[in-house]
């Protein structure tokens, strides 16, 4: 049945694509035929420039085609009359042409892209698509993000046997012309007249089509994403694609933000902030997010999958990379989901991990995703003598320190001897007062000052010593004494410093220790003569 299948599909694919090179130039077909039709995205025709023809895994130029004035005209007359997006597409097919016009508004060159229906193509996610949850698909351009979008209206419609309606704004989804291409089954299609009516068209098909999905290409501006709020309240399962590569980049387009819940500011009282060990001002979530998945495609076969988008959202928020669910297709076809790296949300989220009673647990290893255990006796005591580092907390959360000792997979562990410290992590505050047991720390031990003692800061800051070397040789007792010196004069006079001339690898510790403060650093002068440069932030 699959094989009857695939036979099927290669015929319909062999149709259209000859329906797409018909309307090339003659030399263009030919030369086409000839390198093959596997694989081919695009076909580009520049005016005054060679053709070429752009692969998935390359680009063959055609340095004794160059693209005439003809060329495009017939084309153009082929297709007729481009939108206002400069886009056209071939009537009955899912091809799109695009055109760029110089300033007196005559086309000057095309991109002419392939379109294919291809079943299949979402069973990656087949299992989230039949669930009913909202998914947002990510991804850069020409990655696949409109052909599983068409897959997707496919199988909730036919399989699923749900109301789909399909808001098709360049005619992308569903192909030109007034009669739908098949590959969109039994969805509806609603063609909007021009790109700035998108939102609009999207809230008609709710307000008089019933639909029990919508799904949309290119998500993009405020108002469209205040569209798709509004029809994800009331309770209809939206599928679309947006301007983006990942769910931390969408978070930080001010226009796109609200489709996963917004950010906004909030000061937090003296005592809530001392409360939860972080500053007073700080970024939460705003709203619950429109879409309740968020999919990045990372590669035609490769998929990074954010389960629960406002608990992710959060723990952004908070300063925790996101760990999402990889799904990726093997060489013999099946699916491989790798939940080791993903983060288990409804631990991470728990009361538990609330920030003012962080320091009772620790995040240690397990086999397969991490566990949260009481910090009691952490299973690491017992392997002290192993670890390399020996880091001392100064005014830091211990179990903060540890659990981004293991997140790195830091070869280290915290201790509780000053003296036997190989790294003093410090508050910046408690820094500031210039501590007399700072005094007492032997010079060649470098000090990481930190903002505060929210786990971000932390992490980054158990970063900064992460490549530190650590033989002790590497370490000229007077220049890392000059260093802390010149810190110090920087910080209480804003005025820079300068250091004695040092060769190379001691310059390099002297700058990790005034980036751990910061401040800035630059390298001034020549061969023997170069010295390092402390300067404010």
């Amino acid at each position: 049945m699959n094989k009857r299948q695939n036979l099927k599909n290669k015929s319909k694919l062999d149709k259209e694509l000859a329906a797409f090179l018909d309307f090339l130039p003659a030399t263009v077909h030919k030369r086409l035929t000839l390198l093959g039709l596997e694989g081919l995205v695009e076909v580009v025709l520049d005016y005054g420039r060679p053709v070429e023809a752009r692969y998935l895994d390359r680009i063959e130029r055609m340095p004794n085609i160059i693209t005439k004035e003809e060329d495009i005209e017939f084309i153009v007359k082929a297709l007729g009359e481009f939108g206002e997006d400069n886009r056209a597409g071939i009537e009955r097919t899912l091809h799109r042409i695009s055109c760029i016009r110089n300033r007196r508004g005559k086309v000057i060159g095309l991109t002419c892209r392939v379109g294919r229906a291809l079943q299949g193509t979402i069973d990656l996610i087949d299992d989230i698509v039949r669930s009913g949850k909202s998914i947002l698909m990510l991804g850069k351009p020409g990655i696949g993000k409109t052909t599983k979008l068409r897959e997707t209206a496919r199988v909730l419609a036919d399989e699923v046997e749900k109301r789909v309606v399909i808001v098709d704004t360049s005619n992308e989804i569903a192909g030109d012309g007034d009669v739908p291409h098949p590959a969109i089954g039994s969805s509806r299609r609603m063609p909007v007249p021009k790109p700035s009516d998108q939102y609009r068209v999207m809230i008609e098909a709710v307000e008089n089509h019933m639909p029990e999905v919508i799904v949309i290409d290119e998500i993009g501006t405020e108002s469209e994403a205040s569209a798709s709020r509004t029809i994800a309240e009331r309770g209809v399962q939206l599928v679309g694609t947006a301007h983006g590569q990942t769910l931390e980049n969408l978070l930080l387009n001010p226009t796109l933000s609200d489709l996963v819940g917004g950010v906004h500011v909030v000061t937090l009282s003296d005592d809530e902030a001392k409360r939860r060990g972080s500053q007073k001002t700080i970024l939460e979530r705003k709203a619950p997010p429109t879409f309740d998945v968020i999919v990045e495609i990372l590669d035609y076969d490769r998929l990074a999958v954010h389960m629960d988008v406002a608990k992710t959202v959060d723990l952004i928020l908070k300063g925790m990379p996101p760990r999402p669910q990889i799904r990726s297709r093997t060489a013999s076809g099946s699916i491989n989901i790798d939940n080791s790296k993903a983060m288990d949300l409804e631990v991470a989220s728990d009361d538990r991990f609330r920030e003012d009673v962080m320091d009772e647990y620790v995040r240690v290893k397990n086999s397969k995703r991490e566990k949260v255990v009481k910090r009691e006796e952490p299973s690491y005591q017992s392997n002290r003598s192993k670890k390399e580092w020996k880091i001392y907390p100064f005014g830091v959360h211990v179990s903060r320190v540890d659990r981004a000792i293991g997140e790195l997979g830091l070869n280290a562990d915290t201790t509780e001897d000053f003296h036997n410290a190989d790294v003093v992590l410090i508050m910046r505050s408690t820094f500031q007062r210039r501590p007399a047991k700072l005094k007492e720390l032997n010079k060649n031990v470098p000090v990481i000052v930190v903002k505060s003692n929210s786990y971000g800061q932390i992490l980054s800051a158990v970063e900064e010593f992460k490549n530190m070397p650590k033989e002790k040789e590497y370490y000229d007792e007077l220049a890392m004494d000059e260093v802390f010196k010149a810190v110090h004069t920087v910080m209480e006079t804003g005025k820079y410093f300068d250091l004695s001339p040092q060769e190379m690898k001691v310059r390099k510790l002297q700058f990790q220790v005034v980036k751990s403060h910061g401040l800035k650093g630059a390298a001034i002068g020549e061969g023997a003569g170069r010295f390092l440069r402390v300067m404010p932030a």
